[in-house]
């Protein structure tokens, strides 16, 4: 059955493969993303071309996850477009590297604004209609620094991943009585296809991160060379939007509440076992088993 689909910061990788395969799927897929007549025009143009040469229905939309009123207004232009939403898929994020006390506390809020608070508000905007139809799934695209190995320098983008994956298992609980389900996707490492390393940030204060090149020199091309050398040649990033796919298009209920496409396997998926084991056998021992599932799955 096709959905009505809003995928955040898919005007670049996971995002922009992620909307190309779910429209693929046969669904209406808005693309959504900041500076569609601006700094994303090439990428808001490259959707409609890929919409035009494959006869799928994929549309841009602008939507800006740093602004509120933003969000609104895509979620609502989606709303009156096609006349329902059935899916949201979290996928905007920045990722920084450096030194974690050479960035400005300013930064760290800002990593955690566009990795965390963006997916509030876009849930804000979203999750009165999913609520009121009785149906919908949140997908959210995390992390596997969360739980598996963490080389320094990423701190700020790791502990911005983490709260977003803490947030969506608490939303997962809190939106299933109202029959709105919850995927967590855990991509790897993937050094190449997603832009990740090549537009992340870099922090401001530049003699706090000399001071540690005294001690530390090379550190982040070294971190960078051995995360590459741990990705298999094959990996490939394309992967995650197939996944991504896959879960959209199973029925209510049968998802899986969290998948991994880690090649270099970090070990995020042993550990997230452990605690996904301890949510559900905690549940159970506090008598609310009905809220690992979505009503009228």
């Amino acid at each position: 059955m096709s959905k009505t689909i809003v995928v955040t910061g898919a005007s670049s990788g996971f995002g922009a493969m992620t909307v190309r395969a779910l429209a693929d799927a046969g669904h209406t897929v808005y693309a959504g993303m900041r500076g569609t007549t601006g700094r994303n025009q090439a990428s808001a143009a490259d959707a409609a071309r890929y919409a035009s040469e494959h006869a799928v229905d994929l549309r841009a939309v602008e939507l800006d996850v740093s602004d509120q009123a933003s969000v609104d207004a895509a979620i609502a232009g989606i709303i009156e477009d096609a006349g329902r939403l059935d899916v949201v898929v979290h996928n905007a994020g920045h990722m920084v590297l450096g030194p974690t006390e050479a960035f400005t506390p300013e930064q760290l809020a800002q990593v955690y604004d566009t990795n965390v608070l963006s997916t509030q508000r876009v849930n804000r905007a979203a999750l009165p209609h999913l609520r009121a139809q009785g149906d919908g799934l949140l997908v959210w695209v995390g992390s596997s620094s969360t739980r598996g190995g963490t080389p320094p320098y990423l701190a700020p983008y790791f502990a911005a991943k983490a709260a977003e994956d803490s947030l969506a298992v608490s939303y997962a609980a809190e939106v299933a009585r109202f029959g709105i389900d919850t995927t967590i996707v855990v991509p790897g490492l993937f050094t190449t296809g997603t832009n990740h390393f090549t537009n992340a940030g870099h922090p401001e204060d530049t003699a706090v991160a000399e001071a540690y090149e005294t001690r530390y020199a090379g550190l982040m091309e070294q971190v960078g060379k051995r995360l590459a050398e741990l990705s298999p040649a094959d990996a490939d990033p394309g992967e995650v939007a197939r996944q991504i796919a896959a879960v959209v298009d199973l029925p209510k209920g049968k998802r899986p509440f969290r998948v991994h496409i880690d090649p270099a396997d970090d070990g995020a998926e042993v550990v997230n076992a452990v605690g996904d084991r301890v949510r559900r056998e905690f549940y159970d021992r506090i008598g609310l088993t009905d809220l690992l599932s979505p009503a009228g799955a």
